[in-house]
């Protein structure tokens, strides 16, 4: 599979795009671990033509995580194309992603993201405006439609390629669902199952196990598998899975101190590279999320103190009390 002049393995696994999650950290991380691709937290196209700090400083990238892709998002033809520009001036990120499926309120309710799914005919100018605009791949990331009475996906994915893009991400619910209820694929298969469709489709939504990801790949035919919400505080996922559908056995070493090894890792690359205050808020949500404190007896006292540690030294010493002698 490629995207662009980027070649991918078989069975590519991508992190998706998190607001508050993808911090610098947490994707080189994933991407030691077996991410063929990984995404910033998503850019407002508004707030990076206006130069807002806060907005600027998540176009921070790596080499060492490459290919790295930056998604934007916006709700006009201007502010997009110069919000692309810039990115591409400025990050040099191997791939461009046009967010048309965000479906929290402060996003799709004022008509960005998922709310695009509304105003076609405007999601296909941006997205076309923005091809022409930029040298670099342009990837988007859409649902399957408003709602149940509007299932546009595959209509939507075949406009789409014929603007341009290089690939096609695909969640499979509709805004309304927000992210309830289970992830339908079906629509997706039948997207990747297209004659007309030759960009590459990449599938997302409720992928949580080796399993699981092996079923999308079989089942549905896509040509990679992004995965989002599974990944919180778990970047060693990408080698689960990635160990499991090359036919390795589990890793005996992956055992709960070296897992604690690698979140202590990741805070530390957060402090490093942002700053100490908003590296420690970045990294308490993984530890917070982090399936590998389930089970330990009296542990909701340890979480509130984690989530209340103003200083690397302070959630360094509560993370070293969990370790197993």
């Amino acid at each position: 599979m490629k995207i662009g002049n980027i070649q991918f393995s078989t069975h590519p696994l991508f992190l998706a795009p998190m607001e508050d999650v993808t911090d610098i950290g947490f994707r080189m991380l994933c991407k030691r671990y077996g991410a063929s691709m990984v995404y910033t937290e998503f850019v407002s196209a508004e707030a990076l033509v206006r130069s807002v700090k806060s907005t600027v400083s998540k176009l921070t990238i790596s080499d060492e995580e490459r290919p790295v892709g930056i998604q934007i998002y916006g709700r006009d033809v201007e502010s997009m194309v110069e919000a692309a520009k810039i990115v591409e001036d400025q990050a040099h990120p191997d791939v461009i992603d046009i967010n048309f499926g965000c479906p929290v309120k402060k996003v799709a309710g004022k008509g960005a993201g998922a709310g695009m799914l509304q105003n076609v005919p405007l999601l296909l100018d941006i997205t076309r405006n923005v091809v022409k605009a930029v040298n670099t791949p342009v990837t988007v990331k859409t649902r399957l439609g408003w709602n149940n009475d509007s299932l546009i996906i595959r209509e939507l994915a075949e406009q789409l390629q014929d603007c341009g893009i290089q690939a096609l991400t695909i969640h499979g619910r509709t805004r309304a669902q927000m992210y309830t209820g289970e992830a339908d694929w079906t629509l997706i298969g039948e997207v990747k199952k297209n004659p007309r469709i030759h960009i590459p489709i990449i599938g997302n939504g409720d992928i949580t196990s080796p399993e699981d990801t092996k079923r999308a790949f079989e089942e549905y035919g896509v040509d990679a598998v992004m995965i989002g919400r599974a990944t919180f505080g778990r970047p060693w996922i990408f080698k689960e899975i990635r160990d499991y559908l090359d036919g390795r056995e589990p890793d005996p070493t992956l055992n709960f101190n070296r897992k604690l090894d690698i979140l202590e890792e990741q805070l530390r690359i957060n402090v490093e590279r942002v700053d100490e205050y908003r590296g420690i808020l970045h990294t308490r949500r993984h530890l917070a999320a982090s399936p590998i404190f389930k089970g330990i007896p009296n542990f909701r006292q340890t979480r509130i103190a984690m989530l209340r540690a103003e200083t690397m030294e302070e959630l360094m010493n509560i993370l070293e009390e969990q370790r197993k002698k």
